[in-house]
């Protein structure tokens, strides 16, 4: 799960990570308060959306008066905003950060995260941050560094003093590292946190360091123990099928391509997204409908799938075990009494009552194929799929 920055920097607040001064808003009359409120030369005003790149696509604005300020905000609130981390539709911008600027000597780049080869922590730093960090990491791979922290052991002041020369930091400055990574590390631990990224962390003209951005992703599979963290959700940043998908209990991901796939098992069902790929197709999910799944399930299953106006064919790919082929069969003829569709379904049904499934779907409408093999399913679901675009 992701939060907004303004969230991120309250999260850093509370675990003494310093942050810039700010104030979130959601209308423009709110701006103009809030610049007033945070006395200064100039404000930042950065559209809030769950992506990355907001500078270079006019999401971060420098606002030099009050009315400024308010004219930016009014100009990005109600918008949505497209960034080379978004598709093309992009993010709805409903708030807006404003934070007061101080002249910055120097960008850095530093993030924390769980390296599960390693099974240790991992922070990543480099004095090249900034909007380009992904070219740095590109073309420049020598100018990061990766410092290991064993769980056990903990951070040892001599880790930071070796991000600390990297980033060429001298003095206090060390010492203001030392804490600003020791924060991390207790906010990714304390919240179950995957990755934190502070992009710039920035020298001002002072020499101390603040983390000017703020970016923090959470493990799903520990939200249940983090109310707070559950709170800060904001479903309009997020997929509206997968969140439809969440309230089943589907492990569904919306994907770029035009053929629907429907199956049981997440082994499974990368399998037949790779084999779609294979035959020249592109899968538009993923989706596990589950090993103990009910005929309810797959009926919500089956039209988050058709839902999507991309999907040109659908292929279902059951093996049957815990999860009954005619269980699958029976969601797919409950889903097609309550939509009309004219998309090719192709079934390929074997294991535990796949005789049974068969029957069920055998003549019941001309866009329902059987298929007798997974091989000749999805060349079916590409053929048909292309046929239609």
């Amino acid at each position: 799960m992701n939060i907004h920055e303004f969230q991120a920097k309250q999260l850093f607040r509370d675990y003494l990570i310093p942050v810039p001064e700010s104030m979130v808003v959601t209308t423009a009359a709110d701006a103009v308060v809030a610049a007033q409120t945070l006395a200064g030369d100039s404000w930042a005003i950065k559209a809030q959306v769950h992506a990355g790149g907001r500078g270079k696509v006019g999401g971060v604005k420098i606002a030099k008066t009050a009315e400024e300020a308010s004219q930016y905000t009014a100009a990005m609130l109600g918008q949505r905003l497209v960034t080379k981390q978004t598709d093309a539709t992009g993010l709805p911008i409903n708030s807006v950060l404003v934070e007061k600027t101080s002249p910055i000597k120097r960008e850095f780049y530093l993030s924390l995260l769980v390296d599960r080869h390693e099974e240790k922590l991992c922070f990543i730093a480099s004095a090249a941050g900034g909007m380009d960090i992904e070219a740095v990491a590109e073309e420049s791979p020598e100018k990061i560094i990766s410092v290991f922290i064993h769980p056990a052991a903990g951070l040892q002041f001599y880790q930071c003093r070796e991000i600390a020369f990297a980033l060429s930091l001298q003095g206090e400055q060390i010492k203001a590292l030392h804490d600003v990574m020791s924060g991390m590390i207790n906010l990714l631990v304390d919240k179950d946190a995957s990755q934190i990224e502070i992009n710039p962390l920035v020298e001002i003209a002072d020499d101390s360091i603040v983390a000017l951005d703020a970016k923090i992703n959470f493990d799903d599979n520990a939200l249940a123990l983090h109310k707070d963290i559950i709170a800060l959700r904001d479903t309009e940043q997020e997929d509206e099928k997968e969140n439809k998908a969440k309230q089943f209990d589907l492990s569904y991901i919306t994907l770029n391509g035009n053929i629907g796939c429907m199956v049981n098992g997440a082994g499974l069902a990368m399998a037949t997204m790779d084999l779609v790929k294979l035959k020249g197709g592109t899968p538009a999910n993923f989706l596990d409908v589950g090993g103990g799944t009910t005929t309810e399930k797959v009926t919500e299953a089956f039209k988050l799938i058709v839902s999507d106006k991309n999907v040109q064919a659908v292929l279902v790919n059951i093996f049957g075990g815990i999860v009954h082929c005619d269980v699958i069969a029976q969601g797919i003829l409950d889903a097609l009494k309550q939509i009309q569709t004219d998309l090719p379904v192709i079934v390929r049904l074997e294991g535990t009552h796949a005789e049974e499934g068969r029957a069920l779907l055998q003549g019941v409408a001309p866009n329902i194929i059987a298929a007798d093999n997974l091989d000749h399913a999805a060349e079916q679901a590409v053929s048909l799929a292309g046929a239609r675009l």
